[in-house]
């Protein structure tokens, strides 16, 4: 198999998806801190916060969705919405598809929240994107949702 077919990288290539991970932990670290810095005004932590986004996006879900989706504790998720719920930024709804698990809905006030934090956000990355080109954003993306993708398909020895 060639690296083209899903086989075995190049050494070479192995090394430089190394210096993306040794990138992505203090870039990951760096946002943490900036969001729990930034959000006092929403009074949302990053777990809050990551749950709202979930939400905004994809529309009503339940616990153990939102906890596959991130690869989390349905634990530590339903904490993170008994934050939001206590905030009045999250509620919970019947779900038609199982009687036992809620879903869970971005109120109003969650929804303005989020899109305060997002906006800030943006504003922030457009000041920080300098030169960098579509093409290498694009190109970006594309590495980290494959190695994402991989992490989440692969069963290592």
């Amino acid at each position: 198999m060639s690296e083209t077919d899903g086989g075995p990288a190049a050494p070479e290539l192995a090394d430089r998806l190394a210096e993306v991970f040794d990138l992505v932990g203090p870039l990951y670290r760096r946002a943490y801190r900036k969001v729990e810095l930034d959000s006092p005004i929403e009074g949302l932590s990053v777990g809050v916060r990551a749950v709202l986004t979930m939400l905004r996006e994809h529309g009503p879900m339940t616990v153990p969705q939102m906890g596959r989706a991130q690869a989390l504790s349905r634990q530590f998720v339903q904490r993170m919405i008994n934050d939001a719920a206590a905030r009045g930024l999250v509620e919970s709804v019947p779900n038609p598809a199982h009687k036992r698990s809620s879903l869970i809905r971005l109120t109003e006030q969650g929804r303005i929240a989020i899109t305060a934090v997002a906006d800030r956000e943006r504003a922030v990355l457009g000041q920080a994107a300098g030169d960098l080109t579509e093409a290498e954003v694009a190109a970006c993306i594309r590495v980290l949702s494959h190695l994402l993708h991989f992490l989440d398909h692969v069963e290592v020895d």
